[in-house]
């Protein structure tokens, strides 16, 4: 077998519907294993990566030994360690007067360590809100990794998604560690990748046959009116006549400026979150058409694939949930394929 391309072998953990798993399989990673607690997640992840040995459990319930007698590993052989812990206790909207808000997920990132001192892998990446870089919680991580011999090559870093190939605005914060050498993290570029790249070419939603881009909208005749008065291609509610303005919106006029707004064609997108296929919650009105964006067209802007399988089993907001919780393929894509170049050199 040619080095280059080896499977190296990586483990998801709190994989969501898959697309860190997508993006590690993409820069070359065999994904053996991925632990995910979320039962609507975990039948969309088994249906896109069916050949993954999932655990759908609480990952404090999880050992290290489990894992390595399933996947027939010895602790140390692994290559790579990724995942995202539960971010919602660091996002920037749960925070007040920039304190932490309590959440008992908050102290999920120490299951991920446990994991890394009962697996030792090669290299660890982890992926999450940008709050959670000068937390208390990531010194210690990062001290304790150092402890076991792992070098962060300057990491944790906050980036934009936009710099990487992902048509959305979105910072994220990224640690990329390794006990095995150092890794040359992708630089990333200025030439952004937009709105009509990724859904410009899309049909009009109503008869595709793609069940998460023909789902029928329900607005109020307001609202609809409020749409179309929008303007095209990037407008915003405060183009609206004044007679249109909502009552929330009159009290706080400064107030989350992106509501009700348009998307531009030759722009990126905002960040794709749980609301993204409700106009009052952020810019996901469509450029050109009279409509929110699409569930489908917001997991294109997510990057990932047109094909790519969500379970509706909960409706359309748990599809949405997924999608906005979902970290982009792309984007890890880029950096998996750094960390592949580095271990590549250990069986070179």
């Amino acid at each position: 077998m040619k080095i280059e391309n080896k499977k190296l072998t990586a483990i998801d953990l709190f994989s969501g519907c898959g697309g860190l798993t997508l993006g590690l399989k993409q820069a070359g990673f065999n994904v053996i294993g991925a632990v995910e607690i979320d039962s609507l997640a975990v039948e969309t992840y088994r249906v896109n990566h069916s050949k993954v040995n999932i655990w759908h459990k609480d990952i404090r319930k999880l050992t290290g030994t489990e894992i390595l007698e399933k996947l027939k590993l010895k602790k140390g052989e692994l290559d790579l360690l990724a995942g995202c812990p539960p971010c919602q206790g660091f996002s920037s909207m749960r925070t007040r007067n920039g304190k932490e808000v309590k959440d008992a997920r908050n102290d999920l990132i120490f299951d991920y360590l446990r994991l890394v001192k009962e697996l030792l892998p090669k290299t660890v990446m982890m992926e999450n809100v940008p709050a959670l870089a000068e937390n208390r919680r990531m010194k210690r991580f990062k001290k304790e990794l150092e402890d076991l011999g792992y070098e962060s090559n300057g990491t944790p870093l906050v980036l934009n998604t936009a710099h990487y190939g992902v048509p959305q605005r979105r910072r994220r914060m990224i640690l990329v560690s390794s006990r095995v050498g150092k890794i040359n993290l992708p630089e990333g570029t200025a030439e952004k990748v937009t709105v009509s790249d990724a859904i410009g070419g899309m049909p009009r939603p109503g008869e595709t046959g793609d069940p998460l881009h023909d789902i029928k909208e329900k607005r109020t005749p307001k609202v609809l009116e409020m749409i179309k008065l929008i303007p095209k291609d990037g407008g915003s509610r405060s183009d609206l006549p004044k007679r249109l303005h909502l009552e929330c919106h009159k009290k706080f006029p400064g107030g989350f400026k992106d509501v009700y707004g348009r998307m531009a064609w030759k722009n990126v997108s905002p960040t794709i979150t749980g609301g993204c296929i409700s106009p009052s919650k952020g810019r996901f009105l469509h450029p050109s058409q009279n409509r929110a964006i699409t569930l489908r067209e917001a997991a294109l802007l997510q990057t990932f694939p047109k094909d790519y399988y969500f379970s509706l089993k909960k409706g359309r907001q748990g599809v949405a949930l997924m999608i906005g919780n979902a970290l982009p393929p792309e984007f890890i894509k880029q950096h998996a394929i750094a960390i592949k170049k580095s271990l590549l050199k250990l069986y070179s």
